[in-house]
């Protein structure tokens, strides 16, 4: 056990939500206060996975731009970080960690008086023949970019198969176009971009298209195919094959709760780990969890969902961190916020789909306009779709999408507070957006839609029908 005058911290998993949290916590308790031990089983710390594909697609130059904070500045601010150790064990009767080092396999035990998981998402890696094939890739940490890189590097040819149309299926196709392949995209949906309703994933489809991806949906993979060699040559589904001398999954990804399951802590539904608004694991008083292993809170449906965001994680240590070091803050939960883009092609989203409303039971109209992101007379104006869902009745914003050009993405921020804030379409018509014509019409595009979802809600409806 520690001394009696100094706990200690212990943390699973140095990215984003473990760092953060051991960071603010060393901020508030001195080093004779709190000792912090942090495990990360990989090489790097606090990085931006969300940058790999820019980096893979070259319009980052250097790996070590993702990286925040270097190991060696998190032990100069009195945090025993040991890399290349992976924790295999909670015995949460006990409070202690087992860990073994992944490089001599040599193992040991940690005890801990607070301990915080932060164990991350993995990639979904479907159980296929031939997907553990050199040349298949998922990409999740610093080292599957490095990996994905010393792939392409070897590849005979220049062709890749995405699997999967996501986030990270969307931005691997950019990055892999820019490294010159002919790229192939094969995905379960008939559009792109699930996180999006079909009509506006159908506008995605149709960019990535005019880019030179082949677009392949509703389509299963029920197999990769190798060469001589053992090399990945090809991906199969029920229809066809598509040649590939690289093959990215881009399934989506799951929270990484194995530990968490076998220490008997409480899942979510999503299979992440449930915690109370400090970010404190439930019926647990010393552990806290955050980052993409969480569940949270969705302030629009009121119930418990899975986002893995950077976003979030960061926010989700600092909470940890604050109430660890002996002060008090909450997290209060998400809208779903996301943006992305394919080339010059900006793809935004916040709040419920269509699909997601009908499932938690609300009654809702739905509205989509066209306009420009600019002035239409100002040089530069492009176009862009807006979708809007509002609440039949009470006109509560539900969601908002937006596909556009330059200047559409970031638009989703005014929808994102307004849904945070509880706001109404008709409210919303009445915000004080900034407006110069280089940036704006007169009518904001999201206002614009407000206008029309407004007019909706007031119309009457048939409730038997609706």
């Amino acid at each position: 056990m520690t001394a009696e005058s100094t706990e200690r911290l212990v943390v699973i998993g140095g990215d984003a939500a473990g760092m953060s949290a051991a960071s603010q916590a060393r901020r508030l308790r001195g080093a004779g206060e709190l000792e912090i031990v942090a495990f990360e089983r990989g090489h790097f710390t606090s990085y931006s996975a969300c940058g790999i594909p820019y980096w893979v697609g070259g319009e980052v130059e250097e790996r070590d731009r993702l990286i925040a904070r270097t190991p060696e500045e998190h032990r100069a601010r009195g945090i025993d970080l040991r890399l290349r150790t992976e924790v295999t064990e909670i015995d949460v009767a006990a409070g202690r960690v087992r860990a073994r080092d992944v490089d001599s396999g040599a193992e040991s035990w940690t005890s801990y008086d607070k301990l915080v998981i932060a164990t991350g998402a993995r990639p979904v890696r479907p159980d296929l023949p031939g997907v553990d094939a050199p040349g298949v890739h998922g990409v999740q940490t610093l080292d599957d970019g490095q990996a994905l890189l010393d792939s392409l590097a070897r590849a005979r040819g220049r062709r890749a198969v995405v699997v999967g149309a996501g986030y990270i299926g969307v931005e691997m196709a950019e990055a892999l176009i820019r490294r010159g392949y002919e790229v192939t995209v094969v995905n379960r949906g008939a559009e792109p971009m699930s996180t999006l309703d079909a009509d506006m994933g159908r506008l995605v489809r149709e960019a990535m298209e005019g880019l030179g991806v082949t677009m392949v949906g509703e389509a299963e993979v029920t197999k990769v195919l190798t060469g001589q060699d053992g090399r990945v040559r090809a991906v199969a589904t029920e229809d066809a094959e598509y040649p590939a001398d690289v093959v990215v999954l881009g399934i989506g990804v799951r929270p990484e709760t194995a530990l968490a399951r076998a220490a008997g802590l409480p899942l979510g539904a999503h299979g992440g780990l449930l915690t109370d608004r400090a970010m404190r694991v439930r019926g647990h008083e010393n552990i806290w969890a955050g980052g993409d292993c969480v569940e949270v809170l969705d302030l629009v449906s009121g119930q418990q969902r899975h986002i893995a965001l950077g976003t979030h994680a960061n926010k989700h240590g600092q909470v940890i961190g604050t109430n660890i070091g002996g002060g008090y803050a909450t997290f209060p939960g998400v809208v779903g916020t996301a943006v992305s883009k394919v080339c010059d092609l900006e793809i935004a989203r916040t709040g419920l789909r269509e699909k997601d409303a009908r499932r938690v039971g609300l009654q809702f109209e739905a509205v989509t306009i066209e306009s420009t992101s600019r002035a239409g007379y100002y040089p530069g104006a492009s176009p862009m779709t807006v979708k809007m869902l509002a609440e039949r009745r009470t006109g509560r914003l539900l969601g908002v999408q937006i596909v556009g050009r330059e200047g559409a993405a970031k638009r989703v921020d005014i929808a994102a507070v307004a849904l945070t804030a509880g706001l109404t379409v008709e409210q919303m018509t009445a915000l004080d957006l900034g407006y110069a014509p280089p940036f704006s019409p007169v009518w904001d595009p999201v206002m614009v839609a407000a206008r029309k979802a407004a007019a909706k809600v007031r119309e009457p409806w048939d409730q038997a029908a609706g």
